[in-house]
């Protein structure tokens, strides 16, 4: 029988420098120096960690938040840009995959962005949430199908969505259709109370039985100094509080090392990747288990944009996003191939 192949995970909870986007990049790089110290091949970080999660828009009415929202603007992260840089250039030091939440700033949107850099330092995959949730959608636009993608990585194949996205069944099952072997999830936390870390358990436990997969579960925190900055007021503060569960999962639903739930903290422990197969020999829920001719999904992965060229000549000004999905259409044969868990739209 040939050895276990042991991958080396790390999970971060971790809490911002709150209204400064290098203060929050220079803790992220401390850490991936400091996981390197320890071996690790992939290290995960909290959703939107930079510059920070937008936390004032969850105790606070719109009308009330334009200060905030606009100096949020000031700290988001382009992408390419001098923040990305930095963490590839780490990545590529340790070859160690990187997947670093950001609130992304695309001309005039802000979107909850996913990165993935792989061991050489190549941004992978950039994703963004593809519904905002609740007060959410004030500060984030919508992303799109063309993120719900696994890479393939020295680790294995890495997939990731963030926080609520997990309860989009059929978004779970894009990326376990594309044999997700590793899930990398991520979580504000310091939000809602205790309910919503028991909630968060449960979620990222049953996404590892079903898709047969390592979860990796990351969730920021915030300080009582930072609780205080944000509101005065006791009562608001009390839902800032909680809602930290940073773990690692086995594809067998099983915790590998007791889960932080407050503080800052870093998980190291070691994946057996034959775990996988252990469980997807019993139950693999997108091939001996599925019945793709009665139950499949349908995924329209091209990138969305506001304008399509049905010319040749291009725009000047078109956003990454934008200028690689331009004038595309919907396959008519699409509803005609074979029975399969996963049909894209071409």
């Amino acid at each position: 029988m040939s050895q276990p192949r042991i991958i080396k995970a790390a999970a971060v909870q971790i809490s911002p420098v709150l209204n400064e986007a290098e203060g929050t990049l220079h803790k992220v790089l401390d850490r991936i120096d400091a996981a390197a110290r320890q071996g690790v091949q992939i290290i995960v970080f909290p959703e939107t960690f930079v510059p920070y999660y937008p936390y004032f828009s969850f105790i606070r009415p719109p009308m009330a938040s334009g200060a905030e929202h606009m100096a949020l603007y000031e700290h988001a992260v382009v992408v390419p840009g001098p923040v990305t840089e930095a963490v590839a250039q780490r990545a590529r030091q340790h070859g160690m995959v990187v997947v670093l939440g950001v609130n992304e700033r695309d001309h005039g949107t802000i979107y909850n962005t996913q990165l993935i850099f792989d061991e050489t330092g190549t941004l992978r995959l950039r994703r963004r949430k593809i519904t905002p949730t609740f007060h959410e959608r004030m500060v984030w636009g919508q992303g799109d199908g063309s993120g719900l993608k696994v890479v393939d990585t020295a680790v294995g194949r890495v997939g990731a969505l963030a926080c609520w996205e997990h309860y989009n069944p059929l978004a779970r099952y894009a990326l376990m259709a594309q044999h997700e072997e590793i899930h990398c999830a991520q979580f504000p936390g310091s939000l809602v109370g205790p309910i919503f870390a028991d909630q968060m358990e449960v979620t990222i436990r049953h996404h590892a039985l079903e898709s047969g997969c390592f979860v990796i579960n990351s969730t920021g925190w915030l300080t009582d100094e930072q609780i205080q900055s944000i509101t005065p007021e006791p009562g608001l503060q009390r839902a800032l509080r909680g809602g930290c569960c940073t773990a690692i999962v086995s594809p067998e639903g099983v915790h590998l090392a007791p889960p932080l739930k407050e503080g800052e903290g870093m998980l190291v422990v070691d994946l057996d990747m034959s775990l996988i197969t252990k469980r997807k020999r019993m139950m693999d829920s997108v091939g001996h288990y599925a019945r793709p001719e009665l139950l499949s999904l349908r995924l329209d992965d091209r990138p969305t944009a506001p304008v399509h060229l049905l010319g040749g000549a291009g725009l000047e000004g078109l956003s990454p996003s934008m200028s690689t999905g331009l004038g595309t259409a919907a396959s008519p044969e699409a509803s005609a191939l074979a029975p399969a868990p996963l049909t894209r739209v071409a």
